[in-house]
């Protein structure tokens, strides 16, 4: 544990230091070829995946890098300072995956820290770390993970990485809006690299820029993480092959396929992750031995039009008396997703079942008395698909079912249920929405209108920015809503808003 503090301590202070290596005979770069840093994700039992790449100068047309294949030799060791290896390789980085490289592993030892780095020329990465997670029958007594979405490079910095990293979690789980294709809002504190991007080099120059960020690069050294992505990866509001412009659906599924394949190039993704033209299968399941399991889910790929949008337009309204809402066709996650997530649950042995989705899942009423006005990009928007999908959760008896969400740039602390209409109606799981890392929020007044006309609605504000700390025991989960006190400084300080829990075997999260 003090090696690893240590290790925390040393990326705080003075960001991630250069690790020495012997020099590889490889091309010569026009300049350190790790700009971009280092990352890992997807941990199990005795493996994970691992990510650089290769770009000397990020924000120019292929990163800098000649158009040719170069070595990169990468290695695991059980300690910081490299002394006791535990598996290394060479991977090749190509012009064709943009010089970026994927490296899988299953070599390792259980619930253990190891540390990596990348070698190509003369030139040696930053040093990360990771930890494996516990053997799949095991019972470990604590999980810690923090969770975070929305973060729009031109409104803040992230200084909610480098409080989220103090808080040494195990893993960092990221819940979409990863880059913004757009620019929006007020205030800019620095800008996009460019315009909004619709080719594959233009969304490789997003995320690049994006990477560039010191704060989110030293989060990304100090531990794995899991991801999905929302809309603004590709196009704000888009659902399935439609654009909120209603553009041809053939360009969209071009723009798609860019922005996918810039996707997979720039994080740590498994190789079963491959991005097939504009597809790719993003859903998966991460276990932490029997305490936890981890349902990722893809809300965008395979979704169906949100209902009653404005004259001309897709994507999403605020809607009333809309018929289109009650389609029982209607889909979030589309039939095969919603069946591979069954099937989990219903297979599934963790003492906790967490679902790691992109939005809010409970009702929010933004008007106040009769009536209803709902966001129809939400799962408001998709009453049948939510309705089953809890449906599933009952039916498959899935032990303290909780769902992890973001993208309305606000915390929600809520209770769901299968009809929000009946106060009550039981508690099926407990649900708990992070803030936006940077990203505007909504008025706060609709905010609140929302929060009173729910009952199961325990707590929601937009005043801040952040990210969810939990703790998770076999006895309970342990919420911390982590508040900047301003995003647009780099040096903000954090604080905890509020600390719900949720008990073994009691649905719903209470105020501790």
């Amino acid at each position: 544990m003090t090696k690893r503090r240590d290790f925390l301590q040393g990326l705080l202070s003075g960001g991630v230091a250069l690790a020495s290596a012997r020099l590889w005979a490889a091309p010569a770069f026009p300049g350190y070829p790790f700009t971009l840093g280092v990352a890992s994700g997807y941990p199990s039992p005795d493996g994970i995946a691992l990510w650089t790449r290769l770009a000397p100068d990020p924000l120019a047309p292929g990163g800098g890098m000649e158009p040719v294949n170069c070595p990169v030799r990468w290695e695991i060791a059980g300690d910081e300072g490299f002394s006791r290896a535990v598996d290394a390789g060479v991977a090749f980085a190509t012009p064709e995956w943009a010089h970026a490289v994927h490296v899988e592993t299953t070599r390792l030892a259980p619930a253990r820290d190891y540390w990596y780095r990348f070698h190509a020329g003369d030139a040696t990465s930053p040093v990360g770390r990771f930890r494996t997670t516990p053997p799949v029958d095991a019972e470990p007594g604590r999980l810690r993970f923090a969770f975070a979405s929305c973060q729009q490079y031109e409104q803040g910095y992230y200084a909610a990485y480098r409080h989220m990293l103090a808080d040494d979690p195990d893993l960092v789980v990221h819940l979409g809006d990863y880059i913004y294709e757009s620019s929006w809002g007020k205030s800019h504190v620095r800008r996009h690299e460019g315009p909004e991007p619709v080719t594959l080099e233009q969304y490789r120059a997003r995320h690049a820029c994006y990477r560039l960020d010191p704060d989110l690069q030293a989060a990304h050294a100090a531990c794995a993480w899991l991801f999905t992505w929302d809309d603004h990866e590709v196009e704000n509001d888009y659902a399935g092959s439609l654009s909120e412009n209603r553009d041809d659906p053939r360009w969209m599924l071009a723009r798609r396929a860019a922005a996918y394949r810039a996707y997979f190039e720039h994080l740590p993704l498994r190789r079963e992750m491959t991005p097939l033209g504009p597809d790719l299968r993003l859903h998966t399941r991460v276990p932490w031995g029997r305490l936890a399991e981890f349902s990722m889910l893809d809300t965008r790929q395979h979704r169906s039009p949100q209902p009653c949008p404005r004259a001309g337009r897709a994507g999403s309204n605020m809607i009333e008396r809309c018929a289109a809402r009650d389609d029982p066709a209607a889909s979030v996650l589309g039939d095969a997703q919603e069946q591979w997530l069954a099937a989990g649950l219903a297979a599934g042995r963790a003492r906790w079942n967490l679902l790691g989705q992109t939005t809010r899942m409970a009702q929010a009423d933004n008007r106040a008395g009769p009536g209803e006005l709902l966001y129809s990009d939400s799962w408001d928007g998709y009453p049948a698909a939510r309705r089953r999908l809890l449906d599933t959760l009952v039916a498959t008896r899935a032990a303290n079912p909780v769902v992890l969400g973001g993208d309305v740039h606000s915390f929600w602390v809520n209770d769901l249920k299968r009809d929000f209409a009946r106060e009550d109606e039981p508690t099926v799981a407990s649900e708990f929405v992070t803030t936006s890392v940077t990203s505007q929020p909504p008025p706060e007044d609709a905010i609140q209108t929302a929060a009173k006309e729910g009952a199961h609605v325990h707590f929601a504000t937009g005043l801040h920015r952040g990210y969810v700390r939990v703790t998770l025991t076999p006895r309970a989960l342990t919420a911390d809503l982590r508040a900047l006190d301003d995003a647009k400084t780099r040096d903000a300080r954090c604080s905890t808003l509020s600390t719900w829990v949720v008990e073994d075997g009691r649905p719903g999260p209470q105020r501790a």
